[in-house]
């Protein structure tokens, strides 16, 4: 209940944000103020439909289903790919600036990842059978990805594959070894792409000078500095009619703090805790280990989202395409939100029923952390006798 309450009031705040942040510019592109407004109104419809029917739909149907929507999801990216429909530098849409299969592709990732992992769960700690075919798997849907090119997407996927191997029990030199070699693939990245170079340059530049930095990041400042603690008023900024690029998706959290200021900012921010807070309570809760990996995997998915976007709007992190889930406008990223959504509130329906689990099957978030202390043994005190026993 307090899932959906949360996810609601995201829905209901988005479509207000995104009405005062897209009518002049849907005006002046398709001759509609409310077109885009319309237009996510109809995708949030169909994603409410597929939240709901993932809602009834066990999550442990999708061992059996998840190889195929695997199968699918690079069958669609090698077909952005063929179709090269460019836009802003980028081929990422199927069909005339719509449908990214990337979206899709991080919540196909966390599903087969979540259940591949519970399936391998008693081999994760020999290489050979854990880090190197999770490598091999993440390489894939990355390098496809990456061709695009997204960066954004790409270290999202990463960042969920290495969390979710972490909360598979994975061993902790594993771990470290999976880091150096994430940090060793971003600095090869950056030193061969342009579109990295430069975004790593301009983010450099903007924390030794704020007016050095991107003329995106720019005009998120004055948008900001402009909303004060209150903002403007809804529908009053002039940041997004005056050159803010992409006031409707990517900037859309600079034009809620030029309207609503400190404040909205803040409230928007503690809806998003909210539901952070809950997705791990129902990934703790959930009965079995493929139920924590999948409700983890998605919370951390829409948190990971969020941050990077807002981040990216004050300046904290190099420039990312992120959407801002449940507000930004766009189909793909709203559907594949709303589904992660449907698959969390399944395993919240199942949490409190009885499953069949296996002894030592999979531990909790509290289980993992006391075996990072103490390798999963307690201490026994020893047998000692009393003073009067000595004596």
């Amino acid at each position: 209940m307090l899932l959906m309450l949360t996810v609601v009031a995201l829905m209901v705040f988005g479509l207000i944000m995104l009405y005062s942040a897209s009518f002049d510019f849907s005006f002046n592109e398709y001759g509609s103020s409310s077109y885009m407004f319309m237009r996510q109104v109809k995708w949030l419809g169909l994603g409410m439909i597929l939240a709901f029917v993932l809602s009834y739909f066990d999550y442990h149907h999708w061992r059996r289903l998840v190889v195929f929507a695997m199968l699918g999801i690079i069958g669609l990216l090698i077909a952005v790919l063929f179709l090269n429909e460019i836009r802003l530098g980028a081929s990422r849409t199927l069909y005339d600036g719509s449908y990214q299969p990337s979206e899709v592709a991080k919540l196909v990732t966390v599903i087969y990842l979540s259940v591949w992992l519970y399936a391998k769960r008693q081999y994760l700690h020999d290489i050979s059978l854990g880090l190197i075919p999770l490598g091999v798997i993440l390489g894939v849907v990355g390098g496809l990805i990456y061709l695009q090119p997204d960066l954004s997407a790409v270290g999202t996927v990463m960042i969920l594959g290495g969390l979710l191997f972490f909360l598979a029990g994975a061993d902790i030199k594993q771990i470290v070894f999976l880091l150096i070699a994430a940090i060793l693939i971003a600095w090869i990245v950056v030193q061969f792409s342009a579109t990295g170079q430069d975004r790593v340059t301009s983010f450099v530049a903007g924390l030794q000078d704020p007016t050095h930095a991107s003329y995106h990041v720019q005009r998120s400042f004055e948008a900001i500095v402009k909303g004060g603690v209150f903002g403007v008023g809804l529908g009053q900024a002039d940041t997004k009619l005056t050159g803010l690029p992409f006031a409707p998706t990517d900037s859309i959290f600079a034009v809620i703090a030029e309207e609503l200021g400190l404040f909205g900012t803040v409230l928007l921010m503690f809806l998003y805790g909210a539901l952070i807070w809950r997705g791990l309570v129902i990934a703790r809760r959930a009965s079995d280990m493929l139920g924590t990996l999948l409700a983890a995997g998605m919370t951390f998915w829409i948190g990971i989202e969020a941050l990077i976007n807002m981040a990216v709007m004050v300046g904290l992190v190099p420039f990312a395409g992120n959407a801002l889930p449940f507000i930004s406008a766009g189909g793909s990223n709203l559907i594949s939100t709303m589904s992660a959504v449907g698959i969390m509130l399944n395993i919240s329906r199942q949490s409190g029923e009885s499953a069949k689990k296996e002894k030592n099957e999979w531990r909790s978030f509290g289980a993992v952390i006391d075996m990072r202390r103490g390798n999963g043994r307690r201490s026994v005190s020893r047998p000692r006798r009393s003073q009067r026993a000595r004596g």
